[in-house]
């Protein structure tokens, strides 16, 4: 048994020796990260957005809507189960550093029949197995460091599902809002017509207008009648997508508000995040899902090398009830082996390429995530800007064409302009307010693509940064070959 020990602690001595574990990769080079981000964050500084930042808006109903979206969508219950599902794997994963105890016991009775009189014996045994694969080379610590980071991505996924329903409801909801009040807008846009068409009918009456002008007058009001329809089915299907959403049936779902008027564009905070890579939590799972990977690397390295298991056994035996914890009876071993692969036909070369290249590809796809983040935050601030001067020329366009429809609309009753002189401010006073309320929802609704960008709130813990570096940092140098 000694010299068993010492042969093997000599062998790992040399293995040791030999081995070529790898710094974690460098995922971010200087130029991912804009030189305006890595400014320190001040310490007591609030935190922009806050976690509940749909307030901003003014909105009750609003609120209400979202706070059901959290806590009933489908979505969200499918990304908590994953969670738990991860944390089952880490304790599966942990297992491995703990022996292996199995207790069995049995019991029989024999018997035979002679002269005429059955001869019975009894017999119990129970065993005690306990056995233990020694993590020399760390293979079931890598492979609960990998475990443990995949769990950490679960959270971080069911925080980007949490983000993005959030901000889906909303969406939404602006949507149905955005579409009712186009409908009135094309309603009163009728009406308008409906009454220029009587002018006109008075008019061919009275004969002093053509019945040309009447067909057109006509044509006109069927055009703004056919547009209805459209705009209540875009609304109804915007409301049904809510519905599901906040995982309701689409029957008898409804909302209160029937226009924008009372939502309130939110203040956008100046300046941006300096740690926006720790408020995204979409940059974080890919982080996580990196870390995990080079876990996997190591463990499929340390594969290689041999397996030391340590085994121990012990228990009882009788053949008579009586005498079943005697000590004649108790008998134990402990041994300890050895296992090195020769040949597996390749597989352990394998599983390392693979999870070489399942490392180099989630290093490219966290490069992707966090130049995407900084690419979300800029394009929505350049929305937010953009939309908010295009507001407010469109609320002059609306202005002035309403006054210039009321002047034309005077002047052919009074017969001093024509009817296309109003056909044409008509038109363009439908086309100004329609766009208007179109602006206006792309507005606020940039807004709330901000705070997506942003992470609605959302910060991860310190503890939990696994890669994320400023853009001075240095790269790590691996002075070690890779197997």
């Amino acid at each position: 048994m000694n010299a068993l020990i010492k042969t093997m602690s000599i062998t790992a001595l040399s293995l040791a020796a030999a081995g070529c574990a790898t710094a974690p990769p460098m995922a971010l080079k200087a130029q991912d990260i804009p030189a305006g981000y890595s400014a320190p964050v001040a310490q007591g500084a609030p935190v922009w957005p806050t976690a509940d930042w749909w307030q901003g808006f003014g909105s009750p109903e609003m609120d209400g809507i979202i706070e059901s979206a959290q806590k009933d969508n489908l979505d969200l219950a499918a990304a908590a189960a994953r969670v738990l599902e991860a944390e089952a794997n880490q304790e599966i994963a942990g297992s491995s550093l703990f022996p292996s105890v199995d207790l069995s016991a049995s019991g029989n009775r024999t018997g035979s029949k002679a002269t005429g009189k059955w001869r019975g014996s009894n017999s119990f045994g129970a065993s005690l197995d306990a056995t233990y694969q020694l993590d020399f080379w760390g293979e079931a610590r890598d492979n609960l460091r990998a475990a443990t980071e995949n769990l950490k991505s679960a959270r971080f996924a069911q925080e980007t599902v949490t983000l993005t329903i959030t901000t889906d409801a909303a969406d939404t909801y602006l949507d149905v809002l955005a579409l009712r009040e186009r409908d009135a807008i094309a309603l009163a846009n009728i009406s308008a017509a409906n009454r220029i068409l009587k002018i006109t009918q008075a008019k061919v009456d009275a004969g002093v207008s053509s019945r040309l002008d009447l067909a057109q007058q006509q044509a006109q009001v069927s055009g703004q009648e056919a547009l209805v329809p459209a705009i209540e089915e875009q609304e109804r299907e915007a409301r049904y997508t809510l519905a599901v959403l906040l995982a309701h049936t689409p029957e008898g779902f409804d909302v209160k508000a029937e226009n924008l008027d009372a939502i309130v564009p939110p203040q956008v905070a100046p300046g941006l995040p300096s740690e926006l890579l720790r408020r995204r939590p979409d940059v974080a799972q890919a982080e996580a899902n990196l870390a995990a990977a080079h876990a996997n690397v190591d463990a499929a390295r340390a594969a290689f090398f041999p397996s030391i298991n340590l085994t121990a056994s012990g228990g009882v035996a009788s053949t008579a009830l009586s005498a079943l914890f005697h000590a004649s009876s108790l008998g134990y071993s402990i041994g300890a082996s050895l296992l090195q692969t020769i040949f597996d036909g390749g597989r352990l070369e394998g599983q390392s390429k693979y999870a070489r290249a399942r490392q180099e590809e989630l290093v490219a796809t966290y490069r992707k995530t966090v130049l995407n983040a900084f690419q979300d935050v800029e394009t929505a601030l350049g929305q937010v800007s953009s939309l908010s001067e295009q507001e407010k020329y469109k609320t002059e366009e609306v202005n002035a064409a309403e006054e210039a429809f009321r002047i034309s609309e005077i002047q052919y009753r009074e017969g001093v302009a024509d009817l296309l002189a109003v056909l044409q401010a008509q038109q363009v006073l439908f086309t100004a307010q329609d766009q208007l309320v179109q602006i206006k929802l792309a507005r606020l609704q940039a807004d709330i693509g901000l705070y997506r960008a942003l992470g609605g709130g959302w910060s991860e813990d310190i503890a939990d940064v696994t890669q994320a570096m400023p853009a001075n940092a240095a790269a790590p140098t691996d002075t070690k070959k890779p197997m």
